[in-house]
């Protein structure tokens, strides 16, 4: 059983940062891709970012190209997404999750998780 705990969301104005955390219980970013996830009200969930557990894949959906990052520290068993430019539109709970990830060929990726943390609130607002 593998559990994730997401920290770092909150309330920022448009235009600003955050860094997401996620922090994985035992040696799951030896075994698992990690990707990042968000579901605003009313919305479908819709996959942010995610990276492959060997760190050599890493995808982006088109709206997080350019103004977000994913990265990982497997000696904190910890990833990060360090999200810049934050618009209104960006206000959703993150949620990280394990298991894996590839590439759709369009630019985005597909996703099968085995795990979920419970999330963390992002609002972007003046």
């Amino acid at each position: 059983q593998v559990q994730l705990v997401e920290s770092g969301g909150g309330l920022v104005q448009p235009g600003g940062s955050l860094r997401l955390s996620c922090v994985a219980s035992g040696r799951a970013l030896d075994s698992h891709s990690i990707g990042w996830f968000r579901q605003a009200p009313g919305k479908d969930r819709e996959g942010v970012s995610c990276i492959s557990l060997n760190h050599e894949d890493i995808y982006y959906a088109g709206s997080a190209k350019g103004r977000f990052t994913i990265s990982k520290d497997n000696a904190k068993n910890t990833v990060y997404l360090q999200m810049n430019s934050l618009k209104p539109e960006d206000t959703a709970v993150y949620s990280c999750a394990a298991g894996g990830c590839w590439s759709d060929r369009r630019g985005g990726f597909y996703y099968g998780m085995h795990y979920w943390g419970n999330g963390t609130l992002v609002t972007v607002s003046s």
